[in-house]
């Protein structure tokens, strides 16, 4: 998955961007790269490999404070040096550069029309249109070109700009990809994930979809799609930045896995109510009437989310004698689902930001379906989409393969499948 990092303030933004790419690691990349943004104008370095091939080619001192980075996996052309982001609007003294996650559906339709406009284009990116189009924007302010820019384009996108003639502020954005913004002491921070971040900011503000906000070194102001004023406020998260290290460990999959027992000792705690053999998931939003009225409960998830689904739905039709299944996000949202309004439906993220899930959950809410979500990340997008829900509490789960959110997952269900059940037919007698 790709990564963004962003600074402005009063530092040097080259060290800053090296550390938060070298933080996103973990997630898998084929290239790297920075663009520094000084008197001089926007500098970008570089190329496929890894983020240390991209610091020993870079200039040992900039007095740069704004910048942007990237890690990149390959979507659009092949993994080398030129497709490597960030993106320019030239291709030697740009005045624009983007970084972007996601995918831009309509692309080749824009690359066709830049290119019968007499534009230049030299990757094979979707991303380099995203450069042209802020550049050619008629717009006063960067955050009007990138509005306009996104105006044109369709599919999804966490994206970060820096502009030549802005030169103390970054402009980000936001559909489908994850987001944030870090607040620091007359400085700010931009990310795709709080592991690129944590050590410098836990105050955090995280973008909805279709908002826009221009950073700078002393505060952040967030635009709705129409560019108009929307409040978002930034919330510290208690969390501690040693847990997104290794230490002693020969990799975090190993860290994680030792992890198991406190982590499942924490998704228990205070859930369990020991002289009447049920569950309190006060975070579900539900009464007894409400939850004596389900009739069906759906799962929804992707990958490893999707599989311990499957367990949850035996878990429910065993303890709550209601009908459950699980069901691939990425395929329920496609089909058109009928929403039934006695059905409960659950989305299982340990990210919060699952895009196929997200989008899952946002097509029940459409449609009026109560949607209650099993996550591991306060603040996410699913978190603040559904009605409800139960944190996982396993804490920062930097491996790709998960493990002990995956554990706090079936424990979440098992709570579930308890309260539902206490709540409708099974007597302690039965278990």
């Amino acid at each position: 998955m790709c990564g963004i990092v962003g600074y402005v303030g009063a530092q040097q933004a080259s060290p800053l961007l090296l550390e938060g790419l070298t933080r996103l690691e973990h997630r898998g990349y084929d290239s790297a790269g920075v663009a520094l943004l000084g008197r001089s104008g926007i500098k970008v370095a570089k190329r496929a490999g890894r983020v240390r091939d991209l610091a020993d080619g870079m200039p040992k001192r900039s007095a740069a404070k704004v910048g942007i980075g990237h890690t990149r996996w390959a979507t659009h052309g092949p993994a080398n040096d030129v497709n490597a982001h960030p993106h320019t609007d030239a291709p030697a003294g740009g005045r624009v550069a983007v970084v972007h996650n996601g995918i831009i559906d309509n692309a080749a339709a824009l690359r066709q029309r830049l290119t019968d406009e007499g534009v230049e284009l030299v990757s094979d990116t979707d991303t380099e249109v995203l450069a042209h189009l802020v550049s050619r924007s008629g717009a006063d302010t960067l955050e009007g070109k990138v509005g306009e820019a996104l105006a044109q384009i369709e599919g999804t996108y966490g994206l970060a700009v820096l502009h030549a003639d802005f030169g103390d502020r970054l402009v980000v954005a936001r559909n489908g990809s994850p987001l944030l913004i870090g607040v620091g002491e007359r400085e700010m921070y931009v990310a795709s994930d709080l592991a690129a971040i944590v050590r410098h900011t836990t105050t955090i503000a995280h973008l909805d979809d279709g908002e826009i906000a221009t950073v700078t070194a002393t505060g952040f102001t967030t635009y709705g799609g129409d560019l108009r004023p929307v409040t978002r406020t930034a919330e510290t998260i208690d969390i501690d930045p040693a847990s997104y290290d290794a230490g002693e460990h020969d990799s975090f999959m190993h860290k994680e896995m030792l992890e198991q027992p406190t982590a499942a000792e924490r998704v228990l705690r205070g859930r369990l109510n020991e002289r009447f053999g049920t569950a309190h998931l006060g975070g579900l939003n539900m009464d007894a009437r409400e939850t004596r009225a389900i009739r069906r409960v759906k799962i929804l998830g992707c990958g490893s989310a999707y599989y311990v689904g499957q367990l949850g739905a035996s878990l429910v039709e065993e303890l709550a004698r209601i009908p459950a299944d699980a069901e691939a996000a990425s395929e329920f949202r496609y089909r058109d689902p009928v929403i039934e309004p006695d059905t409960l439906y659950v989305a299982v993220s340990q990210s919060g930001e699952t895009i196929d899930t997200l989008l899952a959950v946002q097509e029940i809410r459409r449609k009026g379906g109560r949607v209650i979500g099993l996550v591991n990340v306060v603040g996410s997008a699913i978190a603040r989409e559904c009605d409800g829900g139960i944190y996982l509490h396993a804490g920062p789960e930097v491996a790709v393969a998960s493990t002990k959110a995956l554990t706090n997952m079936f424990l979440g269900f098992a709570l579930l499948a308890l309260q539902l059940g206490r709540v409708r037919d099974l007597s302690i007698a039965d278990g």
